[in-house]
């Protein structure tokens, strides 16, 4: 593929990716106050009570006296200058809020998606070289009951299993009480073992899909003509297996990895929530009881944007994962 038709591919997808964006923003908008509750009366409640006044005169301070196209065109525009507004609850900047929030986050979506990858296309070729034997079995098996166990109820278990009859991990929070905080390699031991239990937790439903159709994948190229060429021609199993037909077999993996980007960070609200996690996840779910539209608009305007990004980048690696591959 030349350079300009490269350009004029990227910028045609980056044409697209806004306007998905600016219409995720727009729908988050209208369902989010469309939503039953008061913002103006949870934080009256919360604060033991407030008189009509102060409730009308919060009520013209947030904004949300006006209708609601006016509320979404103010919206728009803050949006657009990268001002996500202050939290009703918190009385913080929401930008800022997020930015304390997305290391956390990131850290364990990422290692989870990691593990999950790795783990799962290792264990889908490792079934794949022999469909009917015992290992195959085993993980097939071992697939379907990942696939099918809730998040939550895998976090439950894992905390009964390896918290409260073999207490060897954390169970809550990021760091230990007595934790220093200041980076050094004690510090990212105990960030470590806390990111155990929530990481195998969040890996464990998108590990058996992977390795599922890791398998399926493999045994399809397996059958494929350049195959069976490979090794007429004398190729050792191994040099077949891995460089050949590997390769082919991630495509349809990868493409999964980056549609279900947006299906791991809605999981990590659980998992954060389970093991008490600082992340987006858990400020996502306390926003919501407490009817902090600010707050929560701006978590589904982050995660919007990542979500798109990582489709950007799965596209990406398709050219490098599989040459044939070009944008028309």
């Amino acid at each position: 593929m030349g350079m300009l038709p490269l350009l004029r591919h990227a910028a045609s997808r980056l044409l697209q990716a806004l306007g998905l964006v600016i219409a995720v923003v727009v729908l988050n908008f209208v369902l989010v106050h469309a939503a039953p509750g008061d913002p103006v009366e949870t934080i009256a409640g919360a604060s033991g009570g407030m008189s009509p006044e102060l409730m009308a005169q919060l009520r013209t301070q947030y904004g949300l006296d006006k209708s609601l196209p006016v509320q979404l065109a103010v919206y728009l525009g803050k949006v657009a200058r990268g001002d996500l507004g202050y939290s009703y609850f918190f009385n913080l900047p929401v930008t800022q809020m997020i930015a304390e929030r997305v290391p956390a986050t990131l850290l364990l979506v990422l290692s989870s998606v990691l593990l999950a990858f790795f783990a799962g296309t290792a264990l889908g070729v490792l079934s794949s070289r022999k469909p009917n034997g015992w290992l195959s079995q085993f993980i097939t098996v071992l697939s379907l009951v990942g696939f099918a166990a809730p998040v939550f109820w895998l976090g439950i278990m894992l905390v009964i299993l390896l918290a409260s009859v073999f207490p060897i991990l954390p169970v809550a929070g990021m760091r230990s009480i007595d934790s220093t905080g200041t980076g050094g390699f004690a510090d990212m031991l105990d960030v470590a073992q806390h990111l155990v239990l929530p990481t195998l937790t969040l890996s464990l439903v998108y590990l058996a899909q992977y390795s599922r159709l890791a398998r399926s994948s493999m045994l399809d190229v397996l059958g494929s003509d350049f195959i069976r060429t490979a090794r007429a021609k004398g190729l050792a199993d191994r040099v077949v297996l891995y460089k050949h037909a590997l390769r082919n077999a991630l495509l349809p993996v990868v493409t999964v990895l980056g549609l279900q980007f947006g299906n791991v960070l809605a999981g990590a609200i659980l998992v954060e929530t389970v093991f008490n996690w600082p992340g987006l996840g858990r400020l996502a779910f306390e926003s919501v009881l407490r009817r902090d539209y600010p707050t929560i608009l701006g978590v589904l305007l982050f995660s919007s944007v990542v979500v798109v990004v990582m489709n950007q980048l799965t596209d990406l690696c398709y050219r490098f994962i599989d040459p044939r591959i070009k944008a028309s």
